[in-house]
């Protein structure tokens, strides 16, 4: 516990199974709350549950990591839920090697998970190692509803994917080298800013991810729209 976060850690049993042959299915599939799971089990849980003015039909969903919530994470970017349960909003810093290619983890795909470093070259193992850049930016103008005001970041709504703006696709994702698959693979990162966690998976989610008990939502069909927010 802390004064951001009230909650206690206690013991969880989690199951999550990804298959060994992911497949690209050509688009994006929104996915909540576990976009995936570490190596060691935690699971990677970007989206939020605190909504403007509480109002959980809300289109104004806060933003874990932008700095306008105080949600009591600690130096991995994670925090605990009221079950107890920890996961990751960001990157899991205790995990990450110092600058190198270190695969977190699954997304619910079975597509492998890196972060937040890559290769310059996409597929030329031997190119320079670089914190890689997702293709999300701020929207510009003012809030048409909801909070109003500025799009600060405080929002999921403030963002907006841009094709080619940065390293990534919308998924935080890319095809290239690896080194777990020298032979190049679908394969996703956790950057530095936002989305942190990708926010959709380019594969087929298993079952497995999906919530128990009423959870926080499931994997949906839709795609991020270009120029538009990721969910």
């Amino acid at each position: 516990p802390n004064p951001g976060n009230p909650n206690t850690i206690s013991v969880q049993n989690h199951t999550y199974r990804v298959t060994l042959t992911p497949q690209e299915t050509g688009v994006a599939t929104l996915i909540r709350p576990a976009f995936g799971v570490a190596l060691n089990g935690i699971p990677f849980e970007p989206g939020t549950g605190e909504f403007w003015n509480r109002d959980r039909s809300s289109d104004w969903k806060f933003e874990a990591l932008t700095g306008f919530i105080d949600l009591g994470t600690d130096e991995n970017h994670a925090h605990v839920q009221p079950t107890g349960a920890y996961h990751y909003h960001g990157v899991p810093t205790a995990l990450v090697r110092d600058r190198s290619m270190t695969q977190l983890g699954y997304g619910a795909d079975g597509f492998p998970v890196y972060g937040p470093y890559g290769y310059a070259d996409a597929n030329d193992a031997g190119s320079e190692l670089v914190a890689l850049h997702s293709s999300y930016r701020l929207k510009e103008g003012l809030r048409p509803e909801g909070p109003g005001g500025l799009y600060d970041g405080a929002f999921l709504n403030d963002f907006e994917y841009v094709e080619g703006l940065g390293d990534l696709d919308e998924c935080n994702g890319r095809f290239g080298v690896t080194p777990e698959y020298p032979e190049g693979i679908y394969h996703y990162y956790i950057t530095e800013m936002f989305p942190f966690i990708p926010r959709c998976v380019k594969g087929t989610p298993d079952e497995s991810f999906r919530p128990k008990g009423g959870g926080h939502g499931g994997p949906g069909g839709n795609r991020p729209p270009r120029g538009g927010h990721p969910g």
